[in-house]
C-alpha cells in the first residue's frame, strides 16, 4: 500500500505546507496520516481560506493572514508549496538558505505512488492531450488515474492507486519547478511558447522547469517531443531516455506524423510504418488539435495500446470543456467557449480554426505581453473585437493595427456576450478566446468559461 511507503518516508518529519487550496488541504492530511508534524500557512485572511476547520479538527495547526517570521527554522525537514506561490516570498527564501528542500505535491506523489506515471506538459494542449491519453488507456484496459493540473490532486490519488494502474498527469511549469527526484515512465512536452513569464521571470527558467520532466529519466523511460517546436528539439538533446517524436510537418524516424491524409506511427525498432486513422475520421474539431492527437497517439502506442483501440477513441472524442467548446447557436450565429486560451498562441490557434467571420471576445490579466503576434491572425478573420479586463486597451490597439473596424470595450464576459449578440450576423462565429489568464476578474478560466456559457444559454432561452 502507498500509505505504508508514505509513513516510511515522512513519519516523524517536521513539514511546513504553504498555501491551502485543494492541493494544500490534501497534502496536509496525507502528511498527518503518515505521522509527520505538520503546520499549514496561507497569507490570505482566514475567511478566504478553504479547509481551515477541517484541518484544525484533525489537529493540524493552520496559520492564516501572514507568513510569521518564525515559521521556518533549521528544524524543518521539508517545505511543500502550492505551485502558484512565487519563490521570492520570505518563507521560501529562508528555507532555501537553510538547505531545506522546497517541493510541490507532485514530488510527493511520485515518491509515494507505486504506479508508473505518464507526465504531460507544454504551453498549450495539456488538458486535451491528457484527457485523450486517459480515455485511450481506459479503453485499452489499463485502468488509468487522470490527475494533476487537470483538476484532481496528484498526491491524493497516489495514496490509493495500485501498481498495475497508470497515472496520467497533466503538469504545469509551476508544479515541475518544485520537483527534485520526479521521474515519469513516459514524459511528453507538447510545445513551448511565451507563457507565465510573470511567475518565472525569464524564458530560461520557464524552459528549465519544463525540462524537469525528463532530467531523472533513464534508458528504461520514454521522452515524447514535438519535432516542430525548436525548444522541444533542443530539450531532447543529451537525455538518457528513449526519444520519440510527433510532427505535423514531416515524417519522423520514430513516432507519429501525417502522411497522405492519415495519422501514422513509425516503430523505432524496425522502422515499420503503421497507419492509425484517416484525419477525416477524427471527431476532435480544430486543426490545432491534430498536434494533440499526434502526441496522444505517440504516448499510447509507446505504452503498448493497440492501434485499433486508439482509432476507436479518436472517432468518438470531441473535446473537453472550455477548449474550443461549441456552446450553441442563436439566430444563425455559433458560439464557442475557448476560455482555456490563456496566452496569445492558444488564441491564435482558435482563430485559425474558423473560416467564418469571427466576433472575438478577449482580455484578462496583464502579464506585460504586447500581443503583436495576434495581428496577422486578426487580419481578414476577426470582424469585431470585444475586449475587457486589464489588457482591454492594448488588445484594442492591436485590433486597430490589424485594421478591425468594429472595436468595442466591454465590462466583462456577460456584457461581451450581450454586445456580441447585437453585432453578430447569421453565419458568423462568436468566440471567447481571451489570450490572457482570468485572474484579474475571475477565479479561474473555468469560471470565466462558465459565465460565457450561462450568458449564451440565456440568449437561447430569451423570447
Amino acid at each position: 500500500m502507498s500509505m505504508d511507503k508514505t509513513k516510511e518516508l515522512y513519519s516523524g518529519k517536521k513539514i511546513v505546507i504553504l498555501g491551502l487550496a485543494k492541493s494544500g488541504v490534501a497534502i496536509a492530511k496525507i502528511m498527518k496520516n503518515a505521522g509527520a508534524t505538520v503546520v499549514v500557512n496561507d497569507r490570505k485572511p482566514e475567511e478566504e481560506c478553504q479547509g481551515v476547520a477541517e484541518l484544525r479538527g484533525l489537529g493540524i495547526p493552520v496559520i492564516c493572514g501572514s507568513h510569521p517570521d518564525d515559521l521556518i527554522d533549521a528544524s524543518i525537514d521539508l517545505l511543500i508549496k502550492n505551485p502558484g506561490i512565487p519563490y521570492g516570498i520570505s518563507p521560501i527564501e529562508k528555507a532555501l538558505e537553510l538547505g531545506i528542500p522546497v517541493v510541490t505535491e507532485v514530488e510527493i506523489a511520485y515518491q509515494i505512488s507505486p504506479a508508473p506515471i505518464i507526465g504531460i506538459t507544454g504551453s498549450n494542449g495539456k488538458t486535451t492531450t491528457t484527457t485523450l491519453v486517459g480515455l485511450i488507456l481506459e479503453e485499452g484496459g489499463r485502468s488509468p488515474v487522470v490527475a494533476g493540473n487537470i483538476g484532481t490532486v496528484l498526491s491524493e490519488q497516489a495514496v490509493n492507486i495500485q501498481s498495475k494502474q497508470v497515472f496520467v498527469a497533466e503538469l504545469s511549469s509551476f508544479q515541475l519547478k518544485g520537483t527534485q527526484t520526479f521521474r515519469p515512465w513516459i514524459g511528453c512536452l507538447l510545445n513551448v511558447y511565451n507563457a507565465h513569464l510573470d511567475y518565472h521571470k525569464t524564458k530560461e527558467d520557464y524552459v528549465h522547469s519544463k525540462r524537469n520532466l525528463f532530467v531523472n529519466q533513464t534508458a528504461e523511460d520514454i521522452a515524447v517531443f514535438n519535432y516542430d517546436n525548436s525548444y522541444c528539439r533542443d530539450m531532447a538533446e543529451g537525455l538518457k531516455s528513449k526519444v520519440l517524436w510527433f510532427s505535423l510537418t514531416q515524417e519522423v524516424e520514430q513516432g507519429s506524423f501525417l502522411k497522405e491524409g492519415k495519422i501514422c506511427f513509425r516503430h523505432a525498432l524496425d522502422g515499420e510504418i503503421e497507419e492509425i486513422i484517416p484525419i477525416e475520421n477524427i471527431a476532435l474539431p480544430g486543426e490545432h488539435n491534430l498536434e494533440n492527437v499526434l502526441a496522444a497517439v505517440t504516448i499510447t502506442r509507446a505504452a503498448g495500446v493497440s492501434s485499433q483501440v486508439i482509432q476507436q477513441v479518436l472517432t468518438t472524442f470531441t473535446g473537453v470543456e472550455h477548449r474550443l467548446e461549441f456552446v450553441g447557436e442563436v439566430d444563425g450565429v455559433k458560439y464557442y467557449n475557448d476560455s482555456k486560451a490563456t496566452n496569445p498562441e492558444a488564441a491564435s490557434r482558435a482563430i485559425r480554426s474558423f473560416k467564418q467571420p469571427i466576433v472575438l471576445i478577449a482580455g484578462g490579466l496583464d502579464r506585460g505581453i504586447d500581443f503583436k503576434e495576434l495581428i496577422p491572425h486578426f487580419q481578414n478573420r476577426v470582424k469585431t473585437l470585444l475586449t475587457y479586463g486589464q489588457t482591454a486597451e492594448i488588445l484594442l490597439k492591436r485590433g486597430e493595427d490589424a485594421g478591425i473596424k468594429n472595436l468595442i470595450r466591454v465590462d466583462n464576459v456577460n456584457d461581451a456576450v450581450a454586445k456580441a449578440h447585437q453585432v453578430a450576423e447569421g453565419g458568423e462565429v462568436v468566440l471567447l478566446s481571451p489570450a490572457c489568464a482570468s485572474w484579474d476578474m475571475y477565479t479561474s478560466f473555468e469560471e470565466r468559461g462558465s459565465m460565457f456559457k450561462q450568458s449564451v444559454h440565456k440568449l437561447k432561452t430569451s423570447p
